[in-house]
């Protein structure tokens, strides 16, 4: 642990990164994955099982907590991590991608966003300067700039626009987040897919001079090759010494060809969002636990796993919870997840250090491609 927050990069294979993020509450290793805690909590999971999988951090979400329960209310309560039980780092999105997911229920201009709230239709604005001071309430660690996120495809100057402000709104971040000891906020480039704007996004956030920048608006409708492509684009603009975190990303494949390119953390609800619906990612591929040839197989999702849930409970009893309905499924198939995800962080972190990520890289890859076990 630091009094200051620090990032330490201890090596280098090819594009990927080795390195640990030191600040108060904890370290972070890198590259790492952040279960995503919308509301407070890890959607049908336990904090202290998602520890358990190997989480370093969570993730907490500005406009949702402003909603509910409120960020005066967590403050009176002693903030978000002794109102959760989670004294370990926590980073918060700004409620940018809520602006772009939203879109029907905000209004947008250069001061702010204004939303109509999609749980009780009750108006809320959010300024860059609110941003920052409900994420200081909120007491998280890492604080993101408010920013604006288009979806893909969008017109080019719609692009350009957003971009441009999202910028200026980083400015307003910097100069209201101040100087806080132990904490962090991040900037955000954007730029949709066109590599000019990516590429004078990062560099006006570069003179900012902050301590992490994030990639944000991929991953929201456009192909992996061109989500790859940008980060080509963008990463070597930025500081090799600060971390950069991709926003919202994603699939295991994802993740593997963008740490290959230089990102250092992640953020995505796949892996509990699919767990409730029944999908499972293993080191063999997805399984849909739904499948009727699940049915009657005693065996376990991964009898390699560390993890209870994927070692312990059989195939045909997840296949008989998820087609009842019943919510013990989807919590076994969450931590299920989770820990799969972690153990593919910790398989990287280890080839990064032994100078074999490209091996590892492929080797998950090919079992991947191998497909889930013979049906019984």
């Amino acid at each position: 642990m630091s009094q200051t927050f620090q990032f330490q990069l201890k090596k280098t294979d090819a594009g990927a990164r080795l390195g640990e993020v030191s600040m108060p509450r904890g370290s972070i290793r890198t590259p790492a994955f952040m279960p995503v805690g919308t509301v407070g909590t890890v959607k049908a999971m336990y904090l202290d099982q998602v520890r358990d999988t190997g989480a370093d951090i969570i993730l907490g979400n500005t406009y949702h907590l402003m909603l509910r329960p409120g960020p005066e209310r967590v403050q009176r309560l002693g903030g978000l991590h002794e109102l959760i039980r989670w004294p370990h780092p926590i980073l918060t999105d700004s409620g940018g991608f809520q602006v772009m997911s939203l879109s029907g229920l905000r209004k947008l201009d250069e001061k702010g966003v204004t939303f109509k709230s999609h749980v009780d239709g009750s108006t809320h604005y959010m300024s860059p300067e609110r941003s920052i001071e409900i994420q200081g309430m909120l007491d998280s660690d890492i604080q993101m700039q408010l920013d604006e996120c288009v979806a893909l495809p969008c017109e080019p100057k719609e692009i350009q626009r957003a971009m441009e402000m999202s910028l200026r709104w980083a400015e307003r971040c910097r100069v209201a987040f101040g100087e806080q000891p132990g904490k962090a906020m991040f900037g955000i480039v954007q730029g949709g897919d066109i590599p000019d704007l990516r590429i004078r996004s990062a560099q006006g956030l570069t003179q900012l001079d902050l301590k992490g920048y994030a990639i944000g608006g991929l991953a929201v409708g456009e192909p992996q090759d061109v989500m790859l492509k940008m980060l080509e684009t963008t990463l070597p603009v930025l500081p090799t010494d600060r971390p950069r975190y991709l926003m919202g990303v994603g699939t295991p494949d994802d993740i593997l060809k963008s740490v290959a390119r230089g990102i250092d953390m992640f953020d995505c609800v796949m892996p509990t969002r699919s767990g409730r619906h029944g999908l499972a990612f293993t080191r063999r591929g997805k399984v849909n636990i739904r499948n009727a040839r699940h049915a009657e197989d005693m065996r376990p999702l991964d009898d390699q796993s560390n993890c209870p849930a994927s070692r312990d409970y059989s195939r045909a009893y997840l296949h008989h919870l998820t087609r009842t309905g019943e919510a013990l499924g989807g919590m076994l198939l969450s931590w299920h997840n989770l820990a799969y995800y972690q153990e593919l962080m910790q398989g990287i972190r280890k080839s990064i250090e032994e100078g074999r990520f490209a091996d590892f890289m492929a080797e998950t890859q090919e079992n991947w491609a191998r497909g889930d076990i013979d049906p019984q």
